[in-house]
């Protein structure tokens, strides 16, 4: 098990939590990045813009979590610097948490529908943030199949991402974030969309923007 699915051996062997599932996308990627010492403390580097990579989530009881990802791209490194989750609650607790935890000059990064206007209030997470002073960048529709667009991206830039300690959660949504099956035809069906995939969609965005 150590040799063939490291994924699982802590929590078969050593009687450690279950962390990742199986047929999880970065599992065994992140388990290198621990190995490589790439999960520690990183600096940011002041000289370079910081990042703030959006999954707009909802309000109320029931919405979709939002979560982000603080995000420097330093040469070839994607340093990832700090990480947010929170569900069900308005935009201005975002904006506070980002304010609160010295990322008030981050770029907002957003996926395409945070350009949508809401239907009520005629207002869009993009004109919002940018009346809250922050910069915004949209990123357009990926299309047919965008979220293993989102999950090939990362795949290929995770060797060159450090995490920050403060990105713990974030990782272990990572670790979790795995194909939904249809066991009786055994085919896959595409990302799983359960807790995980808000952080894994934020995630994934932060590839995308830096290959852009």
């Amino acid at each position: 098990d150590k040799a063939k699915r490291p994924d699982q051996y802590d929590h078969v062997w050593e009687g450690d939590f279950v962390q990742e599932h199986e047929g999880a996308y970065y599992a065994k990627l992140i388990i290198a990045a621990r190995k490589d010492g790439r999960v520690c403390r990183v600096a940011a580097d002041p000289l370079m813009m910081v990042r703030a990579v959006w999954d707009i989530g909802g309000t109320g009881a029931k919405a979709d979590a939002c979560a982000i990802w603080i995000a420097q791209y330093v040469g070839r490194e994607i340093r990832l610097l700090d990480y947010y989750e929170a569900q069900g609650q308005p935009l201005g607790a975002h904006v506070e948490w980002l304010r609160a935890k010295g990322h008030a000059g981050a770029m907002c990064v957003l996926p395409h529908d945070g350009a949508t206007n809401d239907r009520v209030h005629d207002v869009s997470y993009e004109s919002a943030l940018r009346a809250a002073g922050f910069g915004v960048q949209v990123i357009a529709n990926q299309g047919a199949g965008a979220a293993m667009k989102r999950v090939e991206a990362a795949r290929r830039l995770f060797p060159a991402m450090w995490f920050d300690e403060k990105t713990e959660a974030g990782l272990e949504a990572l670790a979790w974030y795995h194909e939904k099956r249809d066991e009786a035809r055994g085919i896959g069906l595409g990302p799983n969309h359960d807790w995980a995939s808000h952080g894994a969609d934020a995630f994934g965005l932060v590839a995308v923007a830096c290959e852009m």
